[in-house]
Order: C-alpha cells, then sequence, then structure tokens
C-alpha cells in the first residue's frame, strides 16, 4: 500500500526542495519588453527635439541666404549647437547707412508767361525787333512791318496782284503785346463788350497772331468800306487772294466756323511759307511760346 503523503499542499509548494526550479530569465526579452511598453508618442518627441534645431537653423538660412550673400557684413548670426529642445536663433543687424533720396528738379514757367489758350486764342511771343522789315505805312505815317521772311514774300505778292489790276491796302501787320493789350481792353470798355465777346473779333494781349509778324490785314483800296469787314470776301481783292495767296506762302487764319471758335475775318491772312513761320502756328509745343527765336 503506498504511503500517504500527509503533507499539506501550501507546504509541499513552497518547499523549495518540492517545488519545480525556475527557468533562468532571458535579458534581452526583458529589454525588449521595456522598450515596448514606452508609449509610441515618446520617441516620436525625442526625434522632434532633436531635429528642431537642424531644421529651423536650415530654414532660417534659406530665408536670408540672399541677404545674406548680398550683405555679409550687415548681418551677424549666432546659431545655437543643438540640443534636446529646440535652440533660440538670434540675429544682431548692424544698422545701414541712411540714404538720402535724391534731389527732384522743378521747373517753374515764367511769371510773364501766358496761358497757352485764352478764349480760343493761342499764345504767342512778340518778333525780335531786328527780324521785322516796313511793308507800308498808315495814313498817320505809322510803319507796317512783317517779319523779313513774310514782308519779302508779301511784296511780290502785291507786285503781281497789281499787275493784275488788283490794288491791296495793308491795314494792319506786327503789333506789340502793349498795341494788343490798348486795342483789347479800351474797344471793348467802348463796345460795352465782356473779355469773351471781345475775344470773338479781336485776340487778347499775348494771344495775337500780329505778335508774330507773320500775320496782317489786307483791304482792297477801291473798296475802302469793306476794310476789317466780312463784306471783304466780295471784293476783287479777296477773291484774287483766294485763287493766288498760297503761292506766296499766305493762308487765311480764321475760315468761317474755325475750330477755334473766332470770328470769320476774311481779311486776317498770315505767312506760312517757311520753316519758322509753319512751326508757329502749327507745332503743338508752339502752346509754349517757344517758335519764335530770340535775338
Amino acid at each position: 500500500m503506498p504511503t500517504q503523503n500527509d503533507i499539506p499542499v501550501a507546504q509541499r509548494i513552497s518547499d523549495p526542495e518540492r517545488s519545480p526550479k525556475k527557468q533562468p530569465v532571458v535579458k534581452s526579452r526583458s529589454i525588449l519588453r521595456s522598450l515596448f511598453s514606452v508609449p509610441w508618442w515618446a520617441y516620436f518627441l525625442a526625434v522632434l527635439a532633436f531635429l528642431s534645431p537642424i531644421v529651423s537653423t536650415r530654414i532660417w538660412f534659406a530665408l536670408n541666404a540672399d541677404k545674406v550673400a548680398q550683405n555679409p557684413s550687415n548681418v551677424a548670426v549666432v546659431v545655437a549647437p543643438p540640443t534636446t529642445a529646440p535652440a533660440p536663433i538670434t540675429f544682431t543687424p548692424t544698422p545701414f547707412a541712411k540714404i538720402e533720396p535724391e534731389p527732384t528738379l522743378t521747373t517753374d514757367p515764367p511769371e510773364a508767361e501766358a496761358p497757352s489758350d485764352l478764349f480760343g486764342h493761342y499764345a504767342f511771343a512778340e518778333a525780335p525787333a531786328n527780324k521785322l522789315r516796313t511793308i507800308g505805312r498808315a495814313g498817320d505815317g505809322y510803319e507796317i512791318k512783317l517779319h523779313e521772311s513774310a514782308a519779302k514774300s508779301y511784296l511780290k505778292m502785291e507786285a503781281d496782284a497789281k499787275a493784275d489790276g488788283i490794288d491791296f491796302v495793308v491795314i494792319s501787320g506786327f503789333r506789340t503785346i502793349a498795341e494788343q493789350q490798348e486795342l483789347f481792353f479800351e474797344i471793348s470798355k467802348q463796345r460795352n463788350q465782356t473779355p469773351a465777346e471781345r475775344a470773338k473779333v479781336s485776340a487778347p494781349p499775348g494771344h495775337s497772331e500780329h505778335h508774330t509778324g507773320y500775320a496782317l490785314d489786307i483791304g482792297d483800296a477801291s473798296v475802302p468800306s469793306a476794310n476789317l469787314s466780312i463784306s471783304f470776301e466780295k471784293t476783287a481783292a479777296f477773291q484774287w487772294l483766294q485763287n493766288n495767296a498760297a503761292r506766296y506762302g499766305f493762308e487765311m487764319s480764321f475760315t468761317p466756323n474755325n475750330p477755334q471758335g473766332v470770328m470769320y475775318e476774311p481779311w486776317h491772312w498770315r505767312f506760312v511759307g517757311d520753316e519758322d513761320s509753319l512751326a508757329t502756328f502749327y507745332k503743338k509745343s508752339n502752346r509754349s511760346n517757344s517758335f519764335i527765336k530770340k535775338p
């Protein structure tokens, strides 16, 4: 009969001699278990802490590469070595030299220069006195003058018209600005005209073609009543001018319904027969009074 083992179960288990031997623990498995026990985000933070200063430094250099290349002495950069936490990046700018703006040139128009356009009349300067030539005399002995090139051409035209039986009478030629001032303001007072009304028949001072020495008023010696009147268009002198004036470099200034809005003046003719006279009346920059050459 087998002997009964009456030792208590608990005692048997605790007895080292009777309990089974423990197996040795493998160290490698313990290390792996420790690594796997760490949360994944802890590894992410560790990698981020390591890479952050390196990445931030590269980004700063990428953004400021042009400035550093152009002005290497103007910016001093101090980069902290990589640590477990992002290191601050500091820079100390060197003050730049103050750049003063370049002065701008301003050209103010002469105070005496008249407006370029007044009541439809353009501004003109006086022709120099040494460029004027006498072409006739008024009843009171006043010398009527034109610019030398216009005077030469007019005298030729007058002679040819006379050969055709037409007698011209020169009513007016060159006028100074002072003469035009009296003509404009005094007559407007006598006729009770406003400046705008007066400008329909006479240019304001500084805006008359007569200042150039290239313009003149012509009449028919056989019909004095038509002088400075629209009825001049019915005279033989006017018809001859219509047919022949262009050959001598003359044209009517103020035709019917002219764009300047000046009254029709069949007696008022201007010389455009050379480069200077043509530029005086037709170049846009004439509005600045720049085409009459001063001596």
